[in-house]
């Protein structure tokens, strides 16, 4: 069973910065390919951005730029760091692990951009 959890949510002003860690238990985690998604209240969840077990990334468009996802599969740990943060930013944003079998989920960490 693996288990994540996310870190290093808060409140930050627009453009401000923020970074997320995502730990994860377990042997699988340099296996797989893990993602940041987030979700604002009233709007469904999306992928903000993804990185491959080999080290690949994509982003979604809005965070092009702004956002870096990165692993150190040795510490077992992911991370999202934003930048030039923008109120639309503002939602929980929740790490993901995705398994040829399963699909992990953190419980999430609240990021809220606001002056």
């Amino acid at each position: 069973q693996v288990q994540l959890v996310e870190f290093g949510g808060g409140l930050v002003q627009p453009g401000g910065s923020l970074r997320l860690s995502c730990v994860a238990s377990g042997r699988i985690f340099s296996l797989n390919d893990m993602g940041w998604y987030r979700q604002a209240p009233g709007n469904q969840r999306e992928l903000v951005a993804r990185i491959t077990s080999g080290g690949s990334t994509n982003y979604v468009d809005s965070v092009k730029g702004r956002f870096t996802i990165s692993r150190d599969n040795a510490k077992n740990t992911g991370y999202l760091q934003m930048n030039s943060l923008k109120p639309e930013d503002t939602a929980v944003y929740y790490c993901n692990l995705q398994t040829p079998y399963m699909n992990y989920w953190g419980k999430g960490t609240l990021v809220t951009v606001s002056s």
